[in-house]
């Protein structure tokens, strides 16, 4: 986190210094619009209780807006329909009576990032910036196995999770790079750690569940 966040003050640092500094290029790029669409390798931060967790794979889509404002630096706000959570697997036993149960816990985002690019050369790009999110719907959904006696069975299920529990709310701050292999169709990647907790009213001196996400996809600039 600590890596993500100088990050940010490095690239907003030189920025400040870019829009002091006379440009030299004839005159400013114009704005271009683009969609883009990708792979979510969401996860929950692990803490306490959450030692089971693994990756869930979701994936986002959504459009962008590339606004350069300094001679290599642009800014890029997106609007993003942004699939979060976490998968976990687990098994016990009560009275003879065992239970593996697998389930993911989605959490869906209409997610608005805003990247500060620096571009190294043309089609190549580094960023920085925040992400604010705000969920839409939270679920569980998953299979539970129970085996008892020789019998096994299996139930599948999809519960609704209380949003009146969590944070509907979620901000967080990203770190990615990308690479235009046509003045049109690009590469991106990005990492966005969390910051928020994910539940609300955590009682005192408990441990906070952060969204964590790896995308990786694919941008068209119109």
């Amino acid at each position: 986190m600590k890596k993500l966040i100088f990050g940010i003050a490095t690239l907003a640092t030189t920025f400040a210094f870019a829009q002091t500094s006379p440009s030299t290029g004839s005159s400013a790029s114009p704005v271009r619009f683009g969609l883009k669409a990708g792979m979510n390798v969401a996860s929950l931060s692990k803490d306490a209780g959450l030692e089971d967790q693994k990756s869930k794979i979701g994936f986002n889509a959504g459009v962008f807006a590339n606004i350069p404002v300094a001679e290599s630096f642009s800014i890029q706000p997106e609007v993003l329909y942004n699939q979060l959570g976490s998968k976990v697997e687990n098994s016990y036993t009560v009275l003879g009576v065992t239970t593996r149960e697998s389930y993911s816990t989605n959490l869906d985002y209409i997610s608005v990032p805003v990247m500060f690019q620096y571009n190294f050369v043309p089609n190549f790009y580094v960023e920085a910036g925040p992400e604010f999110g705000f969920m839409i719907s939270a679920k569980n959904k998953g299979d539970r196995t129970t085996t008892s006696g020789g019998n096994t069975t299996m139930v599948s299920y999809t519960d609704d999770i209380n949003k009146d529990n969590l944070n509907t709310f979620n901000f967080g701050v990203g770190l990615g790079a990308g690479y235009y292999f046509t003045d049109n169709i690009g590469v991106t990647a990005r990492y966005v750690a969390g910051v928020t907790d994910v539940a609300k009213d955590r009682p005192s001196g408990s441990d906070a569940i952060r969204n964590n996400n790896f995308q990786v996809g694919l941008a068209f600039k119109f």
